[in-house]
């Protein structure tokens, strides 16, 4: 589950703001196919330059995708270049202030109901699993853990001690209404994202500190501490 970074996700949203560019999305996504900027300017009684800037800035943002087809009708030497087309992109764009991530939470619980289903498994133990190992699959090849966790909307922030402290939450709203839940995923998501990105998952522990994430992220040379939030390490 990749998400574009936070203020290219802000960018996006921000750009439908504008009327004409709105209406353009608008027309573009409820087509049943992908259409020209000829037939955009028709339908939306814009002049084709203007359609055609407010269209690539779509694409820029990442709001619509485009194709080249050769024009309806026409085939073979001598009929023309590809025109450039627009369609809507298969993928959803969202954002909020304070950025949260309610989409992965609710990937991960589904995940867990099935396979506790299937198993017979616990579901509380088989989500701290399915976390740790969602975690580690999107923390691989991260540059540190640190950087990680930017992209993923904890905001580390240095705690003076060579570790680092989590003023956001992702999973914000969810933590405070199921704590017993949400927690336990969230630290083993974080431990499962420190074995991802090439450090110890030993370095994520609890924190209780008001308004900040339920987790903090120890020194690299000092792993002993309070239990991360979860419990141990998910077996598998």
């Amino acid at each position: 589950m990749t998400r574009l970074p936070w203020a290219d996700r802000m960018a996006a949203l921000a750009s439908l703001a504008d009327e004409k560019r709105l209406q353009l999305f608008e027309f573009v996504a409820a087509a049943p196919h992908a259409v020209s900027r000829d037939d955009a300017a028709r339908a939306a009684g814009i002049p084709r330059s203007t359609v055609s800037f407010h269209l690539d800035r779509l694409v820029q943002d990442g709001l619509l995708a485009v194709e080249f087809h050769k024009p309806p009708g026409k085939t073979g030497p001598g009929s023309g270049r590809p025109a450039k087309m627009y369609r809507s992109t298969a993928g959803e764009i969202g954002a909020s202030v304070p950025d949260r991530n309610y989409d992965l939470a609710g990937e991960l619980l589904a995940a867990a109901i099935e396979r506790s289903q299937e198993t017979g498994k616990p579901a509380g133990e088989v989500l701290r699993d399915i976390a740790f190992h969602k975690g580690r699959e999107l923390a691989e090849g991260a540059e540190s853990l640190e950087r990680f966790l930017a992209a993923t909307g904890y905001r580390p922030e240095p705690d003076g001690e060579g570790g680092f402290l989590l003023p956001n939450c992702p999973f914000h709203r969810l933590s405070r209404t199921h704590t017993g839940v949400v927690c336990p995923m969230n630290g083993a998501f974080l431990r499962g994202a420190a074995v991802g990105s090439g450090t110890s998952e030993e370095r994520v522990a609890g924190a209780d500190i008001p308004d900040y994430c339920c987790a903090r992220i120890l020194p690299a040379d000092q792993v002993a501490g309070p239990p991360a939030p979860g419990g141990n390490r998910p077996k598998g």
